[in-house]
């Protein structure tokens, strides 16, 4: 976060100024690093700084596939980046990739359950506080989307595959979950076609994904080039948070132990967190420093642990290189972050929870998407 910003917003938190019409108070460059602390990655840092000197109001394109409950790593990271964009001047179109879902065999191909869990995602990014009401944040459903300008998008996806080899194309199957060593339908051979041609078919300026979507946007720069467009979109890559369990490099909505989701109750939550990988003085692959780093921080811009006096008295630390400071030298231990880590975490959520315990629509929603099975 860049510090210049969040000094003139004086005593307020990330969470309660990301997503607010600041971005007139920001210069060019702070606008940029707030934009840029987004990515992991981006290509290109020039071509970024120029869009944001000649467009007032750039677009940017995230998307989702409807597949399962949410994930923290997809309700309150999305959220924060979402906010960071809007509060930057950005306009953010998020593609319900719908269509893209029962392509991918997604509950079981079924599209009405699609739509329900689609529908479910929304009512959670709302309720976790992502400024849906600033106007700059607009949800588009690809089915109807692509069905009322189909003259436009088929073309376009036709044309990006003829263009286009055979293995070119599979190297994109991480996008979907998938290797190229595995088998795969047609429709899934199809799907990378599709997504990048979404790129253009919603006009984005900014494609801003998770590192596992890079492939097919860097394809979208390769399509670009290849038509001599002009400008390419810039490729805005987040991190991807690891599941809780050693080894894990990706959240997992099949495997409960990996992940925190959204609705989890608060004793789930601890329990979840009391048994995360989490070794002494290990920085590196620590998922519970991840999500300090990742969710934590950007959301309160501090973090406070409470431990006893014999233990060095309660301490906030307001950075997260402060806190890896002392966790590598021991002087902060698993047994004390762990408790503060889930009493950040249930903090957040807990709007979520109240919105589907007080929301008959959302509860509603909640019970079904419960009732579905995950398909892979």
């Amino acid at each position: 976060m860049d510090q210049a910003v969040l000094r003139k917003m004086k005593d307020k938190t990330a969470c309660e100024w990301l997503g607010g019409s600041i971005w007139g108070m920001m210069n060019l460059e702070e606008r940029f690093n707030v934009i840029r602390s987004i990515g992991e990655e981006c290509i290109q840092e020039d071509e970024l700084r120029n869009l944001l000197a000649n467009k007032p109001q750039p677009i940017c394109y995230d998307g989702f596939e409807p597949s399962g409950r949410m994930h923290i790593a997809q309700g309150v990271m999305k959220t924060i980046n979402v906010n960071k964009l809007v509060a930057s001047g950005c306009k953010v179109k998020i593609w319900i990739a719908d269509w893209f879902a029962q392509l991918n065999n997604k509950m079981g191909g079924d599209l009405k359950k699609i739509h329900v869990v689609g529908q479910y995602l929304i009512e959670i990014w709302k309720a976790a506080g992502m400024k849906v009401e600033s106007g700059n944040v607009e949800f588009v459903w690809s089915s109807e989307e692509i069905n009322s300008r189909a003259h436009e998008y088929w073309p376009l996806v036709m044309d990006i595959a003829r263009r286009n080899t055979l293995p070119r194309i599979l190297r994109c199957g991480q996008i979907m979950g998938r290797s190229e060593q595995d088998e795969l339908t047609a429709a899934q051979i199809f799907y990378p076609c599709m997504q990048c041609a979404d790129i253009f078919f919603l006009k984005a300026d900014i494609c801003q994904l998770g590192m596992d979507q890079r492939k097919v946007n860097v394809l979208a720069r390769e399509y670009a080039e290849d038509i001599k467009r002009k400008n390419k979109p810039i490729i805005l890559s987040h991190h991807m948070l690891p599941g809780l369990q050693e080894g894990q490099e990706k959240m997992s909505k099949t495997d409960a132990s990996s992940s925190i989701f959204m609705e989890d109750d608060e004793a789930e939550v601890n329990q979840k967190i009391k048994k995360a990988f989490c070794p002494p003085k290990v920085v590196e692959k620590n998922p519970c420093l991840e999500y300090l780093n990742y969710i934590i921080f950007p959301w309160f811009n501090e973090f406070t642990v409470e431990r006893s006096q014999e233990n060095g008295g309660n301490k906030t630390f307001i950075s997260f290189e402060e806190l890896v400071a002392d966790y590598e030298c021991g002087g902060l231990h698993p047994a004390d972050l762990k408790p503060a880590l889930s009493k950040a975490l249930n903090k957040i959520l807990q709007p979520v929870r109240d919105h589907f315990k007080n929301d008959a629509n959302a509860k509603d929603l909640l019970k079904r998407v419960k009732s579905y099975k995950v398909t892979r």
